[in-house]
């Protein structure tokens, strides 16, 4: 069984505005909202559990799931204090021994959904795999004082997205070892990678961008005007 785990529980300060950033609306509908039916367009998603605060979930019954009602079974959990917690909060929840699970952002509404299946397909035979873009600017490593210690080799260096997919007992068990070393990772492959696990990176879409910022939201629209959701 494959099972999506959208991830909802950010306080949105970047965007300074009055809601959570996964509550505004573009053109009419929430962003989360607009995640959630990307979602329900893949029909290997046998369920959806949603990760949002416990305080939220009263307005996400009534607001935010209501689209997409009948179209893919959708679960409320609660979310954790940082991203790790409530990603781990989340696994918890799917009690199926086997299966995969698609991790995702709750504010990457353009989901890829071709690349999603292929990553998909992927985790079923290698354990783990995530979608990014290569990075098209020159990276460079900085030192304490602000001096470029090293230039990295850009034909090395992706930008990574969600979704990330893996086997679920190889991401609980990445979770469950993060938790017992107190490790702290910036996305969830990264905590296989700590456990010695390999992740496959497949090319993603430059249009599954994270809405964190007004200037985000702004390029958003003008994704949700011009290109396809699953470009």
């Amino acid at each position: 069984m494959v099972s999506a785990l959208v991830v909802a529980g950010g306080k949105g300060e970047r965007m300074r505005a009055d809601i959570r950033k996964q509550y505004l609306t573009l053109d009419g509908l929430a962003i989360l909202s607009r995640t959630l039916l990307a979602f329900a367009e893949l029909p290997v998603i046998a369920k959806v559990l949603l990760v949002v605060p416990e305080n939220d979930f009263d307005f996400c019954l009534r607001l935010i799931i209501p689209p997409i009602e009948n179209r893919v079974p959708i679960e409320l959990i609660a979310g954790g204090e940082k991203r790790q917690q409530s990603v781990f909060n989340g696994l918890t929840a799917i009690h199926e021994a086997s299966g995969i699970v698609v991790i995702h952002d709750g504010v990457r509404p353009f989901l890829p959904l071709r690349q999603t299946e292929e990553a998909i397909r992927w985790a079923e035979k290698e354990g783990g795999c995530i979608l990014g873009i290569p990075v098209v600017d020159t990276i460079k490593n900085i030192d304490h004082d602000g001096y470029i210690s090293k230039t990295m080799p850009r034909n090395d260096v992706w930008h990574a997205q969600t979704p990330q997919v893996f086997q679920c007992s190889l991401i609980k068990k990445a979770h469950d070892h993060a938790l017992l070393q107190g490790f702290s990772g910036t996305d969830d492959a990264s905590l296989v990678e700590n456990i010695g696990g390999r992740v496959k990176m497949i090319y993603g879409s430059p249009h599954n961008i994270k809405i964190t910022t007004p200037e985000d939201l702004i390029i958003a629209q003008g994704l949700l005007r011009h290109s396809p959701i699953s470009s």
